[in-house]
């Protein structure tokens, strides 16, 4: 007998549907339910010997002209087609058989196996010959589809293509999510999601050990490990078979994953990969409602239901974060009594910015946070943290996304501490003392926030998008560091005599006086507001 692929075997419905048996008229007497079995194979089959030949998955087909006539030895036939496991039997009706017999249709019945009968004469050499057209034909397609697949995941190999990636070309691959957990069942990439991803991924952590533990729910899993190490699993939920079978795509997109995971100098790099798409997909508010990016958030090991939130960035004094910087982070937050997520700021490459989750009966106090700001520099000895800038307690994804915008601004503009007076300690800010921030960011992205901004630095922005300029980033230091031009021309990265030319520049093309204190609030408003919007 013929080895087939399962995933292209035709179904007993399928084969009734071929027009060889069509014409015949069949008609099911039993076992409807099992119609969508797989046929591995059709042969000719009179008698219960050439039956026991089989190896299970065929479909008979029979005239009756060998059968037994007494009701007992039918009995006994119908129970050694059943105990041989085949996929179904199909009788044509005829002078050796008129009609079904009782005792047989009561078998299979009994078995829930499809028994059919053929009205009409067929030709059961044009039938076979239909049937395995097809399944060799399909089965050569298959094996196409896995030289396909296996060339298309040892490219990704070879390229060194990030785990993120392989992951959408697996659920590109399968037309249906697919999602790459860690052995602790959080997310660390996932792909083919529907809008959002809110469905697929609510509750992950206890939908994906009940299917480890007793399957369901259509889901395939295969792990993802080489030389003895699981690093996690690849897992493809429900959907269409595929031509090289859905478990050998996982498998080979498990393979490339493995690879790509020994071949990473760091160790946590799926998990800063994952932190960092996390993190700038929120900020960047890449999402379309708040369920979908709040499960995303919790599928990756963040609680955020009832859980107080904050959101923080730490500064290093030379503006370059080391890479283990977010790993450190996330690990002092959570002996500190938080679930973090750290992640490098999307748009700002000195800055980590952290979200943490609060757990139950704890309290994330300033020692917390100072903890957090040195484990995340530790790796440079010679380079501690400067600021850590603390946001809003909130609750929700977009409490959370305030919080962090408001400790990403407050580092932003923060003055580094002076080593002689506090050594390696960082600063601590916390945004409750920046009522103007708070204010900022409550007002969100109400309109008339935004025209107050636009009236007020139209002819900065219009100035620096024809020139290239910086006078919007030379009026934001001026504000933050009001009455010590000399702190602010630093934190520009200017002499002292090209910022106050710059400054000069700016009171003319606004028609403004820096000095007069309305002035100054309405302009901190508005460049503040800027930089939430632009951020």
């Amino acid at each position: 007998m013929t080895t087939v692929l399962p995933s292209v075997l035709p179904s007993v419905r399928e084969v009734l549907r071929m027009e060889p048996v069509a014409v015949a008229l069949p008609e099911v007497l039993t076992g409807r339910e099992r119609l969508d079995a797989p046929v591995r194979w059709v042969h000719v089959a009179e008698t219960a010997e050439a039956a026991r030949l089989g190896s299970g998955g065929e479909l008979l087909l029979a005239t009756g002209v060998g059968w037994p006539a007494d009701e007992a030895a039918l009995r006994r036939l119908g129970r050694v087609l059943i105990e041989a496991d085949v996929a179904g039997l199909v009788l044509e009706l005829g002078p050796p058989m008129p009609v079904a017999p009782a005792a047989l249709v009561e078998e299979f019945a009994a078995a829930g196996l499809p028994f059919a009968v053929l009205h009409r004469e067929a030709r059961f050499v044009a039938i076979t010959e239909a049937v395995h057209s097809r399944i060799i034909a399909e089965q050569m397609a298959a094996l196409r589809a896995r030289d396909d697949i296996h060339a298309l995941f040892t490219d990704l190999s070879l390229r060194g293509s990030p785990a993120d990636f392989i992951v959408e070309q697996a659920a590109r691959v399968l037309g249906s999510p697919v999602v790459l957990e860690d052995t602790s069942h959080r997310v660390i990439a996932a792909g083919g999601l529907a809008a959002g991803g809110e469905a697929e991924l609510a509750d992950w952590e206890q939908r994906s050990r009940a299917a480890h533990r007793a399957g369901g729910d259509g889901w395939t899993i295969v792990p993802v490990e080489a030389r003895g190490m699981r690093w996690g699993h690849l897992v493809g939920l429900a959907g269409e078979p595929h031509p090289a079978g859905r478990s050998n795509v996982l498998e080979q997109a498990a393979v490339a994953l493995a690879l790509s995971r020994l071949s990473d100098r760091d160790e946590d790099e799926w998990t800063r990969r994952s932190h960092d798409a996390l993190l700038a997909a929120l900020l960047g508010r890449r999402f379309a409602a708040e369920g979908g990016v709040t499960a995303r958030f919790e599928a990756a090991g963040f609680p955020i239901a009832g859980r107080p939130l904050v959101g923080v960035a730490i500064r290093l004094r030379s503006g370059t974060l080391p890479v283990s910087a977010g790993a450190r982070a996330v690990e002092a937050a959570h002996a500190g009594g938080a679930d973090a997520v750290a992640g490098r700021h999307p748009e700002q490459a000195g800055t980590l910015v952290v979200a943490a989750s609060v757990r139950p009966g704890r309290r994330l106090g300033d020692a917390a946070f100072e903890a957090i700001a040195e484990a995340a520099s530790s790796a440079r000895l010679d380079d501690p943290a400067a600021v850590v800038a603390i946001g809003s307690d909130a609750r929700g994804i977009t409490g959370l996304l305030s919080s962090l915008e408001e400790a990403v601004e407050l580092a932003a503009g923060a003055a580094a501490p002076a080593d002689a007076r506090l050594g390696r300690r960082p600063v601590v800010q916390r945004v409750q003392h920046r009522p103007l921030l708070r204010l900022v960011n409550a007002l969100g992205s109400d309109p008339r926030m935004l025209e107050h901004t636009e009236q007020m630095l139209r002819p900065l922005i219009e100035h620096d998008l024809a020139t290239d300029g910086d006078l919007i980033e030379v009026l934001r230091a001026y504000l933050t560091h009001p009455g010590n031009r000399t702190r602010a021309a630093a934190a520009s990265h200017l002499s002292r005599s090209v910022f106050y030319q710059r400054i000069a520049l700016i009171e003319e093309l606004l028609g403004m006086d820096l000095d007069d204190g309305e002035t100054v609030a309405a302009l901190h408003a508005a460049v503040l507001a800027r930089g939430r919007t632009s951020g």
